[in-house]
């Protein structure tokens, strides 16, 4: 049994669609096909969100006419099926009918969610058509969660039953990726990205061979090409230097993906969808660590410093508040520094979130930030790598462990 993952980007049109049944009728025979929502439906879904709670009926509707058009568009260059996808068209009209009720991260699962609904509705149909033996799953139904909307913690107990007891080891499943359930049925998502980890639950409970991430890229490179003209593709990579450089941002991996892998021993690869007989990269048991530096630029960055009002110092007490405050506005740190007196982080310049965190913090603290900024990370540094990278940037803060810098940078344009 092997695990296959395609993201939006491999099943963005009917072209994409068709490649995917390809190269699982040729090298995927008794697999799990794990799949996102179609192209940007993902970002669509989450603009139809905004609209329904802040109940802006033009653009509900306009909204939802987008996001049906783009789909039935695909399905009229493809065969099957598709009454399913209508009908999943007909529950999400439906429901945003409805008045808002619930809060904003739970209303954001029901709706986002439904991006991987439709595009595995419409690859089972046109996959069956291909006269491969298909079985359509309901991953609301195998995967359980807690009710943490956005962000569901696995149930790995209830999960790994659940999915041993209904994923056949014969021909294709097709599910969706990034999708779950609470113990009282509703639906919850894994976090933004979240296929991957998907794709390694489904792997770590069925015991799988390996699993196979396919990917507009040829596999994992040492920087992002958007910001590197000569970049390296990395054949082999450790366990730990995936997760290190999944932690660090890097887009390529899901963070949570190689826990599960690495527990049993199960290889990941990264291919291409592209050039679907080339190597790519693996991920697995090895010894030895990257010989070259990779880099990781993550954008739209955030840098807030907190000083205690009474002059006291950075210690257990005011580090125990400011880390609750983080948890309870649901805010990631990417990094984070202090002195005696001051306390300072970088995080993703989520807009609702970090205006709930900074009026939380000024409860306790004197608080300054600056945004517009940049955090890059650079894994298995020298001198001559972290200044490659400062031309024409003002270093703000600057942090080195043994292996791993990392630089927080404004442009100086």
């Amino acid at each position: 049994m092997k695990v296959f993952k395609f993201g939006g980007a491999s099943v963005k049109d009917a072209v994409g669609v068709r490649n995917l049944a390809e190269i699982v009728r040729t090298q995927g025979q008794n697999t799990v096909v794990i799949v996102s929502a179609m192209g940007k439906t993902t970002n669509a879904l989450e603009g139809l969100v905004q609209a329904y709670v802040h109940q802006q009926i033009e653009s509900i509707q306009s909204q939802l006419d987008g996001i049906r058009t783009y789909h039935t568009d695909i399905m009229s260059e493809l065969t099957g099926d598709f009454s399913h996808v209508h009908q999943t068209f007909a529950h999400l009209e439906n429901y945003l009918k409805q008045p808002v009720t619930d809060f904003h991260d739970e209303i954001y699962d029901q709706i986002v969610s439904l991006g991987e609904i439709l595009s595995t509705q419409i690859i089972a149909a046109h996959l069956t058509e291909t006269r491969l033996s298909v079985h359509w799953l309901d991953a609301r139904q195998l995967v359980r969660t807690d009710t943490t909307f956005r962000e569901g913690r696995v149930d790995w107990e209830v999960t790994n039953r659940r999915i041993k007891e209904t994923v056949t080891t014969n021909g294709i499943t097709v599910t969706q990726g990034f999708i779950g359930q609470s113990f009282d049925n509703r639906t919850t998502t894994l976090g933004r990205e979240g296929s991957d980890y998907t794709a390694a639950i489904f792997a770590y409970c069925l015991n799988a061979e390996s699993v196979t991430i396919w990917k507009d890229v040829p596999g994992v490179l040492n920087a992002d090409p958007k910001w590197f003209d000569k970049t390296v593709l990395l054949d082999r990579l450790t366990y730990q230097d995936a997760i290190e450089l999944a932690y660090y941002g890097a887009t390529v991996i899901h963070p949570k993906t190689i826990k599960p892998l690495q527990n049993k021993g199960i290889p990941l690869y990264v291919r291409s969808f592209l050039q679907p007989n080339a190597p790519g990269t693996v991920i697995g048991n090895y010894e030895r660590h990257l010989s070259i530096p990779s880099f990781i630029f993550k954008v739209n960055q955030v840098l807030i410093s907190l000083h205690p009002t009474d002059f006291s110092f950075i210690a257990e007490d005011n580090l125990s508040r400011i880390f609750g405050r983080f948890a309870q506005a649901g805010v990631k740190i990417n990094l984070m520094q202090n002195t005696a007196i001051s306390f300072s982080v970088v995080v993703d310049n989520i807009p609702d979130r970090v205006a709930t965190l900074l009026a939380l913090l000024k409860q306790d603290f004197r608080v300054s930030y600056n945004d517009g900024l940049e955090l890059i990370t650079i894994r298995y540094y020298d001198q001559g790598t972290i200044e490659r990278v400062l031309p024409n940037k003002k270093l703000l803060l600057e942090q080195k462990s043994r292996y791993t810098a990392q630089l927080v940078v404004k442009d100086l344009d």
